[in-house]
């Protein structure tokens, strides 16, 4: 229970930070956690290498011939992920983490840290996107997105050849109103790339089934813009939202039974079994 609440607690405080805050230093490796895994390097296509950990089911649990690509928020690096990882693997998926350009071991990339994102980091989360589909082409491959890697995902989802799901957890609708909340809020300046004029065109063209989960209190990015999302759902876009009691980025903490995040995952496995199905 103490090691339980401890995760929770550093997970709240690395939620989110609305701005760039990347580390070079891994916190942990997926072995630490007893997660078997490989080290991964890739390319993006403007040739830039990129490190990743692609980390397998857990021993003993079916096999969902599933893999998650994630894209983690604006702080850390991938090594903050490991305990979603670990949670998603104990369910049977495969997950696929990898550092963006400027975090981790990935290669380096001149960040403003007063800046939202960039959108060199949607190519890179499209370069580990298709990097998992080569390498397990035979399985379902999607993304799973928290807090401002929604807004790569997202990008990602309505342009990829092929993405067969997207689940976003904090879906940024609006970069632009992020960015106006911040300053209100926090008297906090915050900047765009200019792709971010181009954004809002993004959601309507998402065909692949598309999970949108939000806490109740989410100040930043609020469950009604999840709502609106699924209410604008045109025919054959399968859209849902999953809501919980809490904040931004609360949901393995608020949606967990026996360890942490199993009830978030076993949501996530429903929603994805009904698309299998249909």
């Amino acid at each position: 229970m103490l090691r339980f609440l401890l995760v929770s607690c550093f997970l709240l405080v690395s939620a989110g930070s609305w701005a760039l805050k990347p580390s070079r230093v891994w916190i942990a490796t997926p072995d630490s956690l007893g997660l078997r895994y490989q080290t991964v390097a890739l390319v993006t296509p403007d040739h830039v290498q990129l490190t990743g950990w692609l980390i397998e089911p857990a021993p003993g649990v079916a096999d969902r011939h599933t893999t998650m690509v994630v894209a983690y928020g604006d702080f850390g690096n991938m090594s903050n992920e490991l305990y979603q990882a670990r949670a998603l693997t104990a369910a049977g998926y495969r997950v696929y983490l990898f550092d963006y350009r400027g975090f981790g071991h990935s290669a380096d990339f001149a960040i403003d840290t007063k800046q939202l994102y960039y959108h060199e980091f949607a190519v890179d989360l499209g370069a580990a996107l298709a990097d998992a589909r080569r390498r397990f082409p035979h399985d379902r491959t999607g993304i799973m997105a928290f807090s401002m890697g929604s807004i790569m995902a997202s990008e990602v989802a309505a342009t990829a050849p092929h993405c067969d799901f997207l689940v976003t957890e904090g879906y940024v609708a609006s970069p632009q109103r992020l960015v106006a909340y911040q300053w209100q809020s926090r008297q906090k300046a915050v900047s765009l790339p200019a792709e971010a004029a181009a954004y809002s065109h993004y959601a309507p063209r998402i065909r692949c089934p598309w999970l949108l989960i939000g806490g109740t209190a989410d100040k930043h990015t609020p469950l009604t813009d999840s709502v609106a999302v699924v209410r604008e759902a045109r025919r054959r876009q399968r859209r849902q939202v999953l809501a919980f009691e809490g904040e931004h980025l609360q949901g393995m903490v608020a949606l967990s039974i026996e360890s942490f995040g199993d009830k978030y995952v076993g949501e996530v496995s429903r929603f994805l079994a009904a698309g299998k199905r249909g």
